[in-house]
């Protein structure tokens, strides 16, 4: 059955234009994840689809009697009413009903409005939605029914209309990037609820994980051109790779016949017969093709950054509270080189307190924060940066540098920079205000990067930014040779990033955990039915006062039996690490190897780096045949 026909619709902003002619359908029950690069105008498309703004051209046709829910990125509530009167002031009928009867059950002694209430609540059958209703309310956390909008937090604005949306009931639900401001936990309750539920769903988000688990259908928008991928996120990625190499064949063949078109072009006489310009117009489309190529830009770059030294960063029984909130207590930790650290937990546990304390931004109220003379931050906050009025993209950037220093002596400047990271020539030279939100992160990343740090702290990096721009900031940072340390609620990025994570559990415990994300649900997965059977023995226990229980060692026993006949949890890290270890050892040897190109270079010089790069090889040799070793083992399974 379908619900809503996009036809032929088209958006533009005076001389930019976000697409023309998009023509697609929205089906009961398909689930669709929508995925463009930030700019091409994701929040317009939805924006014409859920009614709120109308498209230059073309229409949008719903099935009449179907039920629209939109959720933007940033919810409009009224910041004067409390979170109930934001929930009884939908247009879901049956809710007003319940509201009326909460309301009565407060004023017992006016029988006549109780029973009212209480009939209508007969009629409308609502008793069981009264209780989905609490139940939704209770998973998101929102119990304090009484609490002004205005004073809650971007993460709990964000729970409230997501429970709005879900109290309406509607028959299509439109999302823009639905877990922006939520923690892993709700982001993990809302993937479920919508995996069960039967709802049709159109959707924009970055989170390729909730793309995965909810999606049966990803539909691309492409250099003005819409692709249908019939499967989940997994199966876009394969397939979008087959499109991309078929699209190659067809570029070189046309390439092969663009050159032989072109010879006869300069062959013909002034004075053409019919048939001849036949073929001239063939021509034209043949050019076309044979010039089209793609402009996925991916960065490689090699940073040649401050080398760090001995002492990084310690944390020395370092406490931190606001009023009776304690968020750090006596915590230690002393960072090493090419540390990659991924910090999670709820909202509120003190995360980005944390982040704020590592780089001296807030004090701690006890103990000791050293960081090193070599330490060079590269921070990239929540907030953003200032525009100034009239600003172009390319100013902003070289406030903050005009290039930043490559290996083997190269350089790159600040327009290549931009470039590389999405923005081309005439996008540099484009105002800021007239950005996405998604390109004014983009462009924040730039100016962090160009100051050539040597430890980036990242708080939310992947919020608002397209699937293209995570790839290549994955990229990036995969090949960055300095410390990591990411807050983030994309999983997906997480698990690709870091090697191990700092869990805050609120008050005051933190974690120190020795894998990624995936690695860290595994393992509480473990501890629960360890605990789980502990309990079981104990209570048998209770017969035989004889027999002594104890409590397993959890960490130690999910890191040996978590991959039985698999690698294990330590082989599976060395496995990862020595990937980047040997890619490292390659470029080092690439650099080394230069070294002999240059007709300057003394005997001394080529004694040196003879030896230095004897021992490279010997390096990746020795680290090759592990893994190798491991890759056997794994293949073996």
């Amino acid at each position: 059955m379908n619900y809503l026909s996009v036809e032929q619709i088209a958006k533009s902003y005076g001389e930019l234009v976000l697409f023309e002619n998009i023509a697609f359908g929205i089906n009961q029950y398909q689930k669709i994840g929508f995925v463009a690069k930030n700019g091409t105008g994701k929040t317009s498309l939805l924006h014409i689809i859920a009614g709120i703004e109308p498209p230059d051209s073309g229409q949008v046709i719903s099935r009449k009697g179907i039920i629209k829910a939109f959720l933007p990125q940033e919810p409009d509530l009224n910041p004067e009413l409390t979170i109930e009167e934001t929930i009884f002031a939908s247009d879901n009928t049956t809710l007003k009903i319940i509201g009326t009867y909460e309301k009565a059950l407060l004023h017992m002694e006016d029988q006549e409005a109780y029973q009212k209430a209480f009939d209508a609540m007969e009629a409308a059958q609502a008793w069981d939605f009264e209780t989905q209703y609490k139940q939704i309310l209770f998973k998101l956390k929102l119990d304090d029914l009484d609490r002004k909008v205005g004073l809650l937090s971007g993460g709990q604005k964000k729970r409230l209309a997501l429970a709005v949306l879900l109290l309406t009931k509607p028959d299509l639900v439109i999302l823009d990037e639905p877990t922006n401001h939520l923690d892993l936990e709700m982001i993990e309750w809302l993937e479920e609820y919508f995996k069960k539920e039967s709802l049709t769903i159109f959707m924009v988000t970055h989170d390729r994980y909730f793309l995965e688990n909810v999606c049966n259908e990803i539909v691309e928008l492409e250099d003005g051109q819409l692709y249908n991928y019939k499967g989940n996120y997994a199966y876009y990625l394969e397939n979008k790779e087959a499109r991309i190499a078929n699209q190659a064949t067809e570029t070189a063949k046309a390439k092969q016949l663009y050159k032989k078109e072109l010879e006869w072009m300069r062959r013909q006489p002034k004075a053409r017969t019919t048939k001849s310009k036949s073929r001239i117009d063939d021509f034209s489309e043949i050019k076309e093709r044979a010039h089209k190529r793609r402009n996925d830009h991916q960065i490689q770059l090699e940073i040649n950054m401050e080398r760090l030294g001995g002492k990084i960063l310690e944390f020395h029984n370092v406490g931190k509270s606001f009023g009776d909130l304690q968020l750090l207590h006596k915590f230690e930790y002393v960072f090493k080189t090419g540390e990659r650290i991924g910090i999670i937990g709820k909202n509120g546990t003190g995360k980005t307190t944390f982040l704020n304390i590592m780089t001296g931004a807030l004090p701690p109220d006890s103990g000791k924060v050293i960081v090193g003379d070599t330490v060079k931050f590269g921070y990239y906050t929540q907030k953003g940066i200032t525009i100034k009025e009239g600003q172009k993209v390319i100013d902003v950037i070289k406030e903050f540098g005009d290039y930043i220093p490559l290996k083997k002596g190269r350089v790159i400047s600040a327009g290549q920079l931009l470039e590389r990271f999405l923005f081309d020539r005439k996008k540099q030279y484009d105002y800021v205000e007239k950005l996405s939100g998604g390109e004014r992160k983009r462009l924040y990343l730039c100016t962090v990067f160009i100051q050539n740090p040597n430890f980036l702290i990242l708080d939310e990096p992947t919020n608002d930014l397209d699937v293209v721009t995570l790839n290549v900031l994955e990229n990036f940072l995969l090949d960055f040779p300095g410390c990591l340390v990411v807050v983030s609620h994309d999983r997906y990025f997480m698990d690709k990033i870091v090697d191990h994570l700092f869990v805050f559990k609120g008050n005051a415990i933190v974690e120190d955990f020795p894998g990624n994300y995936s690695d860290f649900r595994a393992y509480e997965g473990d501890l629960s039915n360890a605990f789980a059977k502990v309990d079981k023995d104990l209570h048998s226990s209770k017969k035989d006062n004889t027999q002594n229980i104890a409590a397993p060692d959890i960490k130690k026993s999910w890191k040996e039996q978590q991959h039985t006949g698999r690698l294990s949890y330590n082989e599976q890290k060395e496995h990862s690490k020595l990937e980047r270890e040997i890619a490292q050892l390659e470029r080092d040897k690439a650099q080394k190897e230069a070294l002999f190109l240059n007709p300057d270079i003394t005997q001394e010089q080529i004694t040196d780096a003879s030896q230095a790069l004897q021992k490279i090889i010997k390096d990746i040799e020795t680290k090759e045949e592990r893994w190798f070793e491991l890759s056997a083992k794994l293949e073996g399974e």
